[in-house]
């Protein structure tokens, strides 16, 4: 069984925390742990039709932002990775530099020292150069980035189409079999 560390922050784009959470759910080889920032608590709220506590019987354990002694902060939790979905800017910052301030980012901090899967989906644009750079730093530090950018390579009819292919390519990262429409199969 997989164990995957699910962060969410308040960066826009909680469809795509959600759409995760729900593919994850429906497999009985992964065993998700949820912590969500109160911003990505609020665009829960603003962005989708989705209450708190469905979203949280997505997940297998779930953590409140302040929990610095939950298992998810130490090293000795063995888990096969972290995402973070959306994942602001802020959170990049502070990840980068090593400020685990909140549970979100101590997770973080834990999963680059014991060398563990980290991905980091970031929501902003335009990107300034000091988002780049502590983008940068994480993917120097072994963090993998997947920005949710679209391929129309498989003719997207809906948004969720857009939401399904962002999702493969995080599952995929962790090498979570899914059955995602819209591989590229060659011209």
């Amino acid at each position: 069984m997989k164990r995957i560390i699910v962060g969410m922050t308040g960066a826009s784009g909680s469809v795509y925390a959600v759409d995760l959470l729900e593919k994850l759910h429906q497999n009985p080889n992964v065993e998700v742990h949820l912590v969500m920032s109160a911003w990505a608590q609020k665009n829960l709220e603003l962005e989708t039709d989705y209450q708190l506590k469905q979203l949280k019987a997505l997940a297998d354990f779930t953590y409140h932002i302040n929990d610095q002694g939950a298992t998810i902060a130490s090293g000795s939790f063995l888990n096969d990775g972290m995402v973070i979905v959306p994942a602001s800017m802020k959170t990049v910052a502070g990840i980068a530099y090593g400020f685990g301030d909140n549970l979100i980012a101590r997770a973080a901090d834990v999963t680059i020292k014991e060398q563990r899967k980290l991905v980091i989906v970031p929501r902003e644009t335009p990107l300034s150069v000091i988002h780049l750079e502590n983008l940068t730093k994480l993917a120097q530090l072994g963090a993998q980035i997947i920005p949710p950018i679209p391929a129309f390579y498989n003719h997207p009819q809906t948004i969720q189409d857009l939401v399904n292919h962002q999702t493969m390519k995080i599952l995929d990262a962790f090498h979570i079999q899914n059955d995602a429409d819209g591989r590229w199969e060659g011209d």
